[in-house]
Formats: structure tokens, sequence, C-alpha cells
């Protein structure tokens, strides 16, 4: 690992050391480097490299131990949030199985914040789902769409947590969904789903809406995985 010093040291070496991370140069359990060579393989001073590595033991990627070697974690394991949108920013080649895990981790949390935000206000889920019968047809329409539902409806939630964790995803979202939508019956799924959320909001359902939400992102990781070849979990 041979890295000049960029603009933004900081940053520079924290993105050069996930990288190294998610790449396998420091697999877990592994120890990093003795702090003087770590930062001249980085092109950092030793306050910068400091500063990082205390950043990235903060979100669980690493151990500091007073007299020690800094170890590497199993970040899946001991990371926290910072850690998804790490990997979503800093990863060469998302980790088998990733997209895979996180549209489940979705069929567990969209169900419920979607219940949460028509129980609170059917009339502002309304709102967020202005436009869509009139989307254009296309992928990019239908990702950027989505992105601010979802979004919106973790908001409109009133549990903040739903939202701080899709934030994490923002930008990736949108990419992976541009894939999701390129489809045909992946389009035709959403705008059954959209209408069937609104009739769901209008009458304030919220028992209905939560149904709504728990099929169609059901429905959106068989199609995934019909898209990716994928075996079925």
């Amino acid at each position: 690992m041979n890295h000049s010093a960029p603009q933004r040291p900081n940053n520079h070496a924290e993105e050069a050391l996930i990288t190294a991370i998610l790449d396998g140069e420091f697999p877990p359990g592994a120890t990093l480097p003795a702090e003087r060579e770590l930062a001249a393989q980085l092109g950092v001073t030793r306050p910068t490299l400091r500063e990082a590595l205390q950043r990235l033991a903060r979100d669980g990627w690493l151990t500091i131990r007073q007299g020690k070697p800094t170890e590497v974690n199993d970040f899946w394991w001991h990371g926290g949030l910072n850690v998804i949108s790490g990997i979503v920013r800093y990863s060469r080649r998302l980790p088998p199985g990733f997209v895979g895990d996180l549209l489940r981790v979705r069929l567990d949390m969209a169900p419920s914040y979607t219940r949460l935000a028509v129980a609170r206000s059917g009339r502002a889920v309304l709102d967020l789902l202005a436009g869509w019968a009139a989307l254009p047809d296309n992928a990019a329409a239908y990702a950027s769409f989505d992105w601010a539902l979802q979004r919106g409806l973790t908001v409109a939630s009133g549990n903040p947590v739903y939202a701080l964790i899709l934030n994490g995803f923002a930008g990736f979202y949108e990419t992976l969904a541009q894939t999701y939508f390129s489809r045909a019956e992946a389009r035709q799924s959403s705008r059954a789903y959209y209408a069937a959320l609104a009739g769901a909001a209008s009458r304030d359902d919220a028992s209905a809406a939560e149904s709504i939400a728990r099929a169609v992102m059901q429905e959106s990781i068989d199609l995934w995985q019909a898209a990716a070849g994928e075996d079925e979990p």
C-alpha cells in the first residue's frame, strides 16, 4: 500500500485503510503496520493517521489498544452504521450476497416504517406519492422517485432511526435501483405498489399499507434474484 498524500489527508487515510480492509489486504484479525511505517505508506503525518485510526475504531473497523498493534475487526459483526456507508463508498466490488442481504433488511424495515407513516398521516403519504401515475417509463425516473418515497416514508414514520439507516445508502440506493428498474416487470410491480399504497393511505389504513409494503419488498427480492441469477435464501 503506497499512496501519496491528497488534498484532504484525513479523508485519504480513512479511504485507503477501508479499501485495504475491504480488498483483504488487512483481513479480520490482522494487525496494521507500526504507526510510523503506515503513515509513510499513506503519505500523511502521524497525527493525521492517528485521527483516521480513531475514526475507524469508533465505527468498528479497528480495535486500538494502548501499547499493542492496532487490530482489524470483523467489521460485519463489530461495525456500526458508518460501516455500511464505508462499504458503499469505497468497495471496488460489493461483498458476495451484500445486495440480497440489504434487500432482506429492507423487507424487515419497510413494512414497519410504512405502517407508522400511514398511521401518523395518510395525507402526508399521499403527498409523497403525488405524481406516481405520470412517471416516465424509464429506470432513472423510477429510481429517483422510489428513493424519495422510501426516504420520505422513514421521515413520516416519526422514528428518525429508520431515516438514519436509509441515509447510509444515499446515492448507492439510486444506482442499484436503476439496475433493478431497467426491467419492465420491476417498473410494473412498483406501479401496482404505488397505486395500492395510495389507496391504503387515502383510507388511513395502516395495516393494509404494512401488508402492501411487505408484499412488494418480497417481490423485489424475487425479481432481483431472478435478474442476477441468485439462488433463493
